[in-house]
């Protein structure tokens, strides 16, 4: 019998084989997908539940029944039935939770519609689930090959083999119906395998593969969302959000799921807001109305909707005194109190950005200038500050003594000519003497 060794993060579990018939697994509930976390586990029961929730694959999730009244807990690999052979999963979830989760997803707990817990995973079949485990990748990228051969406008974006290895659900992503008969039976041939398609939306795919969002939190939809609820546009009005669908956009393409999560907060808070179409009328001028802060109970105004540099945060309750004197026909003596200052500062300072990161090419740019500026002069010259310079020009000048010249490059470069010490050799115009 061979060792164990899996690691195996869609599933959420760690096993190898300590000695020979025994199996070690290490549950990894951090990196599975639609993790459950049991808040009632330390309630004591008067009766022991029998209903169990088993986690397979990603997102694939199902519960069943322990007719034979199994020990189980939580973590525990078990084998259950399935439509034809068996599966394995990871028990996920055990208790009085289950019956919260089963309500939670509309599952009528019915024992009799309920498929059975067979017994704990044994070696055999954690070797035989491994196997099948191990083909899935190679089979989608078959499988992908195959359907673009029958030209078939479809994505096959995951394959889940069954724990004896027998069946495989192929999940694909299609925008409209497609035919798929002959692709089953290449695939039932190639593979040996029987086939079942499942068709899933782009929020369901992001959800098996999973992935990081733009909050640095592992996806919603891959640890905790079970069904998806319809997104719109109105969500981001509601909470004044900017219409960019770079940034509304998650990674399935669609509109975020968490633009519905503050939305009934948001619209709670906009009912005390007065609807403000018309500048305010004030003896300092009409006042434009630039944007709402829902949450603090703030509306900012402008008085130059043009530039607006200066702006001025009103509460909503001077607001409405205000629009309640202009239907009168007045005006109002000040927008807020001390006008001419900016009655709100910034939450926060942010020292982003402060230091460009070119600042050191132009201090380059700088000190090669002056290197140019000053090339041809003594380098006695170019040392000396300015001010020393001036000053020995105005020392030379009280004594009446001629300043030394600003450019003696001639004098430098000029060569001097020494008389000759040695008799033996005469100059050339004595030779010529």
């Amino acid at each position: 019998m061979r060792s164990l060794n899996i690691i195996n993060c869609e599933r959420g579990y760690r096993a190898g084989q300590t000695v020979p018939g025994e199996v070690h697994y290490v549950p990894h509930d951090s990196c599975c997908k639609l993790n459950v976390y049991d808040w009632l586990r330390d309630i004591p029961e008067d009766r022991i539940h029998r209903i169990f929730e088993v986690r397979f694959k990603n997102t694939h999730k199902g519960f069943f029944y322990n007719a034979n009244d199994l020990p189980l807990a939580k973590d525990d690999i078990v084998a259950v039935e399935a439509s034809s052979g068996h599966d394995i999963g990871v028990i996920s979830a055990a208790g009085p939770i289950v019956l919260l989760q089963m309500r939670r997803h509309n599952v009528k707990p019915n024992v009799n519609e309920l498929r059975k817990i067979y017994r704990k995973a044994r070696t055999s079949d954690i070797e035989k689930w491994q196997d099948a485990i191990s083909r899935e990748h190679r089979v989608m990228i078959k499988t992908r090959q195959i359907a673009a051969q029958f030209r078939l406008n479809m994505k096959v974006g995951d394959v889940e083999f069954q724990g004896d290895g027998t069946k495989a659900i192929f999940y694909y992503i299609a925008d409209d119906r497609v035919d798929f008969r002959e692709l089953i039976k290449v695939l039932a041939e190639e593979f040996h395998i029987r086939i079942e398609m499942k068709q899933i939306g782009a929020r369901q795919e992001a959800g098996h593969i999973g992935g990081i969002g733009m909050c640095g939190r592992a996806l919603c939809c891959a640890q905790w969302m079970s069904d998806f609820i319809s997104v719109n546009t109105s969500s981001a009005r509601t909470q004044e959000l900017s219409l960019n669908p770079q940034k509304l956009a998650g990674q399935c393409g669609k509109l975020k799921c968490c633009l519905n999560y503050e939305v009934a907060t948001y619209a709670e808070a906009q009912k005390d807001f007065p609807q403000v179409k018309n500048p305010l009328e004030t003896i300092e001028g009409p006042a434009y109305l630039l944007k709402n802060d829902v949450l603090k109970g703030i509306m900012w105004f402008t008085f130059d909707p043009r530039n607006p540099i200066t702006q001025f945060a009103v509460p909503v309750a001077r607001v409405k005194q205000i629009l309640e004197l202009n239907r009168k026909g007045e005006k109002a003596e000040y927008l807020v109190e001390n006008t001419h200052v900016p009655s709100a500062l910034p939450d926060f300072i942010s020292s982003a950005g402060e230091d460009s990161i070119t600042r050191f090419d132009q201090s380059k740019k700088r000190n090669n200038q002056r290197h140019r500026s000053g090339k041809g002069r003594p380098r006695e010259e170019q040392q000396k500050p300015p001010q020393q310079a001036a000053g020995q020009q105005a020392q030379a000048q009280r004594q009446n003594q001629p300043a030394p010249p600003a450019k003696n490059n001639e004098r430098r470069h000029k060569r001097r000519k020494r008389p000759s010490s040695n008799k033996n050799n005469p100059t050339k115009n004595e030779r010529q003497q």
